[in-house]
């Protein structure tokens, strides 16, 4: 499936409880999640470029920043801006998957991206990508977040983000002013140390725990994980 991206959206969720299904209900949800067959989508300049999965989460297989061909993104650009179809960006592929990998919602723009690869050349962003099984939780910030798989099987995280990045979730009875920052982000990778390659996990979702990038603002922690058969079993 190909498609051609620019706009933009924002997910709401509502809970002030932490989002957590028994171990038998989470494999029978991984069970469902099929992963789908690959997508690609094209955002032509600056225009936000944005995956999304209904089921499952993001998994990227190839993307890139720059222009590959004179066709695409040309439109009614000038032929000058669009004649260099070697401009790639080394690394990009690796910056896309860092910042959408295990997220079921990623938007990135070319401003993620340290420098431009190819001055006076018209880009796009191409990624492709595909949806894979994923249990997703969301653990308010002071609360005890458990991942838990069933037995011959292993944790293995997919992300973890420490922050805020929706005005809804975990906000009852909290003060406006400790949730008006939802751009705080904070991927982590302390829940993928702490409980890969275990069968059963716990920790608690706090500052101390998992870092503090916007200090008095109230967080969440929202990550996405699977369980996955372990070795010799």
């Amino acid at each position: 499936m190909l498609s051609v991206s620019a706009a933009s959206i924002s997910l709401t969720e509502s809970s002030e409880t932490m989002l957590r299904l028994s171990s038998t209900l989470l494999l029978a949800a991984a069970c469902l999640l099929v992963s789908t067959g690959a997508q690609r989508v094209i955002t032509c300049g600056n225009h936000v470029h944005r995956l999304s999965c209904e089921s499952g989460v993001i998994r990227v297989q190839e993307s890139m920043y720059g222009r590959r061909d004179r066709d695409t993104c040309s439109g009614e650009k000038a032929e000058e801006v669009a004649i260099n179809t070697a401009c790639s960006l080394e690394g990009a592929e690796d910056i896309i998957r860092t910042s959408c990998d295990g997220k079921k919602v990623c938007e990135v723009t070319p401003a993620i991206f340290a420098r431009d690869p190819c001055n006076d050349t018209f880009k796009y962003i191409q990624t492709t990508y595909t949806c894979i099984p994923a249990i997703h939780l969301i653990t308010c910030e002071q609360s005890m977040v458990e991942l838990q798989c069933d037995q011959g099987h292993v944790i293995h995280v997919y992300h973890a983000d420490f922050g805020r990045r929706d005005p809804h979730i975990c906000s009852v009875r909290r003060e406006a002013s400790h949730m008006e920052n939802i751009k705080c982000s904070n991927p982590t990778g302390k829940v993928a140390e702490r409980c890969n390659g275990k069968r059963t996990c716990s920790m608690r979702a706090s500052s101390g725990m998992l870092g503090d990038t916007c200090p008095h603002m109230y967080k969440y922690l929202e990550l996405t994980y699977n369980c996955l058969k372990s070795v010799g079993a």
